[in-house]
């Protein structure tokens, strides 16, 4: 291109942009949702196990095992999954700076096609890109091309702690209710006790994510039920058939 006019009719501001890291409410809603596995996970170990025995002994040890794999799991798939979002955000951060370097007018046009596309006039757009541009050119364009925040890059040891906590919390709740009431009393307690915390977090999750707290409230109450109640039924079954 041989003038900055031409350049910025050849910039496309509809250049898919990359997803920045997770804010706040993505990691509240993450936290609230491993909560929810942890508890439905360890809940339809325990109360299957307690289906084919009344002993404490395995149930303790099937909703231990079930914690402890649960949790590694969960850490090991968010590491992986976070440490490919930051290497994508660290090749984009790197692939910026050297198209800074290579193409000054280029990005230079780009960002004011950006900012016009988003309804500034061509003049206040293209004053606008030369003054960021002047002041932190990559700043500029990690904030308006691709909404990334270099001081907020994706973490993926924190995320793996942050997802390997929420399910253990979670987890936690039916391994206790399961193992402290009287044998007479566990599934009971168990399933009442899960129900109330899927509530719980089903309210949060719709009221995080913004939809109809009822309508998720419901959704994973029934879901839990029938699936404790099937976990129960296939330990009660095969549990009375070994035995």
């Amino acid at each position: 291109m041989s003038s900055e006019d031409d350049v910025l009719q050849a910039a496309d501001p509809g250049e898919p942009h990359a997803g920045a890291s997770a804010g706040k409410l993505n990691w509240l809603r993450a936290g609230v949702l491993g909560a929810n596995d942890g508890i439905v996970s360890v809940a339809g170990i325990v109360v299957g196990v307690a289906g084919a025995t009344s002993s404490r002994g395995p149930v303790f040890t099937a909703g231990l095992a079930g914690l402890v794999a649960g949790a590694v799991s969960m850490a090991l798939g968010e590491y992986v999954s976070v440490s490919s979002q930051r290497d994508s955000e660290t090749s984009l951060l790197a692939q910026e700076r050297r198209e800074l370097a290579d193409q000054p007018g280029l990005e230079l046009a780009e960002l004011a096609a950006l900012y016009q596309a988003k309804g500034l006039s061509e003049p206040t757009a293209r004053q606008v890109a030369r003054e960021l541009t002047e002041h932190d050119a990559l700043a500029a364009h990690l904030d308006a091309e691709l909404h990334i925040d270099p001081e907020d890059l994706a973490r993926p040891v924190q995320a793996a702690a942050a997802s390997a906590a929420s399910f253990t919390s979670g987890a936690l709740l039916p391994l206790l209710a399961i193992l402290l009431p009287p044998v007479s009393w566990r599934i009971p307690v168990t399933i009442v006790a899960v129900l109330v915390a899927l509530g719980v977090a089903g309210a949060g999750s719709a009221r995080i994510g913004g939809s109809n707290i009822r309508r998720a409230v419901l959704r994973v109450v029934i879901g839990g039920a029938i699936g404790l109640a099937f976990t129960w039924g296939i330990g009660h079954l095969f549990g009375t058939a070994i035995g």
